[in-house]
């Protein structure tokens, strides 16, 4: 896969991540909030990782 593909996929999770976000606004999420809480780190750490490694990228 190349690099640019990467960039691609990267700002597509970055617009869903949106989503997520969007989703913990949610008064009735109960436990799901705990799954929700921790895609969204998983994303950001992605997100860095990606920046670190292509700095360019960002």
């Amino acid at each position: 896969m190349d690099s640019e593909t990467l960039k691609q996929w990267i700002s597509l999770i970055e617009l869903k991540r949106e989503s997520l976000v969007r989703l913990l606004e949610e008064p009735n999420l109960g436990t799901l909030r705990i799954d929700v809480n921790q895609a969204l780190e998983e994303i950001d750490d992605l997100i860095d990782e990606f920046n670190r490694t292509f700095p360019e990228a960002g």
